[in-house]
């Protein structure tokens, strides 16, 4: 098992318009991606998981579009073995002047063979 250990180097985008929200590690070379029911998974060239998108973000984890738009941290931990992604995510949002912490787990069976073993762990605090 391969690992990326990236504390510090995630960004976070959330698209209000189109409820679209996007987790990634910055400075990493984009190759494929490979994509599921309500998110895509984003490769990179040496073959980690490096992104995250995900449509429908306010009814997938059940909260508003303007908490989603104050998210104020995030956890990513993302691994690909023997062909199954698994995506912890874990990350902070401003209700109301308070602190929401939010997660969801995400686990999919990829067709694709450009995924190898590996494990990512991305923060942004």
């Amino acid at each position: 098992m391969r690992h990326l250990k990236a504390p510090g180097r995630g960004e976070y985008i959330y698209d209000y318009r189109n409820d679209i929200l996007l987790f990634k590690i910055r400075n990493r070379n984009y190759a494929i991606s490979v994509e599921f029911d309500n998110f895509i998974v984003d490769i990179d060239e040496e073959g980690f998981i490096t992104g995250l998108r995900i449509f429908d973000a306010s009814q997938i984890f059940k909260l508003s579009k303007v908490a989603l738009n104050n998210l104020k941290g995030f956890e990513f931990h993302a691994k690909a073995e023997n062909g199954v992604i698994s995506v912890q995510l874990r990350f902070d949002c401003m209700v109301r002047n308070a602190v929401i912490k939010q997660g969801h787990d995400f686990v999919r069976e990829a067709a694709d063979s450009h995924i190898k073993n590996s494990e990512v762990l991305c923060t942004v605090a």
